[in-house]
């Protein structure tokens, strides 16, 4: 059955004083809220009264849209130079009043409206936004130093085991996509410098191509983003959680450094399991070279090897593990301080892996750069 439609009824009575009394009764719902507006200003349009009375003795229901009904009548009789008065209201339908009055409706809304910035206002919000963001991570490398510190004289504040655990999920754990990638990149740069190099009849160089691009750039490079999408992330997304379920707070109130607690292990595993897979990478990536190189540019298994050795040196090697060393400590220490710098829901834990992965691979790159440089003078 179809439920039936909410009846109110409108009285106006004017008296002799410049006085009108309107009397409501039934439902003031959403249905009513329209026509009960409209009627009463079309009535004190046209007569003109020095006072309205609304009596709402006989009100049966009223909602929210009843009481934006009222305030719609009190509001159109301030424009009509009325005074208004509500009388016979309950304390129901005066608590539901309240919470539509002037002062609650002026409140700013919880979502701010969106407006479209110029061009200036988006670079300068921009430059705000980075600025504020580099603060926080000079403050969270501070700290972090100093818990360092602090776990440097007192190694037992370390909780070695959950470091064991972390190197098993960053480095164990990656071997195989780092592998993959490592190898197919060994292989297509033999290739692509095979198509080159043979016209020349030097074929034997593409183990020397190889072999330097991997181990000085490509091999940290590529095993610091897999390691930054990979555990980075995850890194972010673990803390982040944690501080939305006021886990970290808990911590504190229970007097652990959550930095001690929860970013150390992370920090040491990392820096500890990427420079071994970034050896591995280039090994890796060497023998995607030599498969090329033997079956497709007709050079023996012991040259191959012999020109990759003669290729590199000590100082290339350390070179490599440095920078993975220095790749490490940036991947772990963005993604904890992007996951402790969450504040909100689950969306904000969203953005905060998404920024953890993006900073560290731009960090990871203007480190590179930095290498690049110093190499270059050196």
């Amino acid at each position: 059955m179809p439920q039936a439609e909410p009846r109110y009824r409108m009285d106006y009575r004017t008296g002799q004083s410049g006085e009108m009394v309107l009397t409501l009764s039934g439902r003031l719902d959403l249905n009513s809220l329209e026509p009960v507006v409209d009627r009463t200003r079309q009535a004190l349009e046209r007569e003109r009264p020095r006072r309205l009375t609304v009596d709402l003795a006989g009100v049966e229901y009223l909602d929210s849209a009843g009481a934006l009904a009222l305030l719609l009548i009190e509001q159109e009789g301030g424009h009509q130079g009325t005074e208004v008065v509500l009388r016979g209201m309950d304390t129901r339908a005066a608590g539901i009043k309240a919470l539509i009055s002037p002062r609650a409706l002026a409140k700013p809304p919880l979502i701010a409206e969106s407006r479209s910035l110029g061009v200036i206002d988006q670079v300068g919000q921009a430059t705000l936004e980075i600025a504020a963001d580099l603060g926080r991570m000079v403050s969270f490398l501070g700290e972090f130093v100093l818990a360092g510190l602090r776990c440097l004289a007192q190694p037992k504040r370390v909780r070695w085991g959950d470091v064991l655990l972390y190197m098993q999920r960053v480095g164990v754990d990656g071997l195989p996509i780092v592998g993959l990638i490592s190898f197919l990149m060994g292989l297509i740069i033999a290739f692509m410098s095979s198509l080159q190099l043979s016209s020349f009849g030097a074929n034997i160089f593409v183990a020397s191509l190889v072999a330097l691009a991997m181990v000085r750039e490509l091999g940290p490079i590529i095993t610091a983003i897999l390691v930054a999408g990979r555990s980075g992330s995850a890194f972010a997304a673990e803390i982040g959680t944690m501080v939305v379920n006021e886990e970290v707070d808990a911590l504190q109130v229970m007097g652990y450094d959550p930095l001690t607690f929860l970013a150390m292990p992370k920090v040491l595993a990392t820096a500890i399991v990427v420079p071994l897979l970034t050896l591995y990478s280039d090994l890796l990536a060497v023998v995607g070279g030599m498969l090329v190189g033997v079956l497709g540019l007709d050079l023996t298994l012991y040259t191959y090897v012999q020109q990759t050795a003669k290729s590199l040196d000590v100082g290339d090697l350390m070179t490599s593990l440095l920078k993975s060393l220095c790749f490490a400590v940036i991947i772990a220490g963005v993604g904890c301080q992007r996951g402790f710098q969450v504040r909100g829901g689950a969306q904000a834990v969203g953005k905060a892996t998404t920024s953890a992965v993006v900073t560290a691979m731009f960090l990871i790159i203007v480190t590179d750069s930095l290498f690049a440089i110093i190499q270059s003078y050196l």
